[in-house]
């Protein structure tokens, strides 16, 4: 009977030790993204954008699990503010605010810089600015701005301080470029392959003029976000794909 015993023991501590040998299951990452064509949208129920094929080939490329889920810019940082966990999201730029509560990959693309487009009724008064530091100090004209976003830290900042009337709207880009197109602000700062997206779809994007100033600032990387608790050696993943992804471009 002991003997009985002592064999049934040895065959579950071997058991036990099988599957103690046997690595954890990946957990799935939530991955989520804001509409902002081109970069990620929907168009006739079918996800585009060319950074979100992007950032999908760099998770495939990490043996990352993911599920990319479409939320707005604003509830994407309420979750990573309220500790959401096994979370991240693209196409986003570091800032001092931001590292408190996010990882973030290395960039895995660069903007050129933000260019301007003006409401047809405000164009002869923007255009007698010859610089961004002078239009951001006319008291007379209506900047439109999308709340819970960033322009970058040194464009956010001039924004802040800027004598302009500020008309900030929960809106996507796309919804922004219409209030400039029918005048009721008069000028807003866009992304370069923004405009250039929305100017070949767009009808109402004819109204508008598209403008560029000496002094604005450059461009900005862009990079994945992940909540803290993503483990590192995942994060190394992820940037070992990037790096491999930059590499490649480069040597196109």
């Amino acid at each position: 009977m002991k003997t009985g015993f002592m064999l049934s023991c040895s065959v579950v501590a071997a058991f036990l030790a099988v599957i103690a040998a046997v690595p954890a299951a990946a957990s799935t990452i939530t991955v989520a993204w804001r509409d902002k064509a081109p970069y990620h949208y929907i168009e006739n129920g079918v996800e585009q954008g060319f950074l979100l094929k992007r950032a999908r080939q760099i998770f495939d490329n990490a043996g990352v699990p993911a599920e990319f889920v479409q939320e707005p810019a604003k509830r994407i940082w309420a979750n990573f503010a309220a500790g959401a966990q096994s979370y991240c999201s693209i196409g986003w730029y570091r800032l001092p605010e931001r590292e408190a509560m996010v990882q973030f990959s290395e960039a895995f693309h660069t903007d050129p810089p933000h260019t301007v487009l003006v409401a047809p009724n405000a164009l002869a008064q923007v255009k007698a600015h010859r610089t961004l530091a002078s239009l951001l100090k006319d008291k007379d004209l209506v900047l439109g701005v999308v709340d819970g976003v960033s322009y970058g830290p040194e464009l956010d900042a001039m924004i802040k301080a800027s004598q302009n009337q500020i008309d900030r709207k929960t809106v996507t880009p796309a919804l922004m470029t219409r209030s400039v197109a029918v005048s009721r602000v008069s000028y807003m700062f866009i992304d370069r392959a923004d405009w250039e997206y929305f100017n070949e779809r767009d009808d109402n994007m004819r109204k508008t003029i598209q403008l560029d100033l000496p002094d604005m600032p450059q461009g900005l990387n862009r990079y994945i976000t992940c909540s803290k608790d993503v483990p590192r050696d995942v994060m190394q993943r992820l940037n070992k794909a990037i790096d491999a992804m930059n590499k490649s471009k480069k040597g196109a």
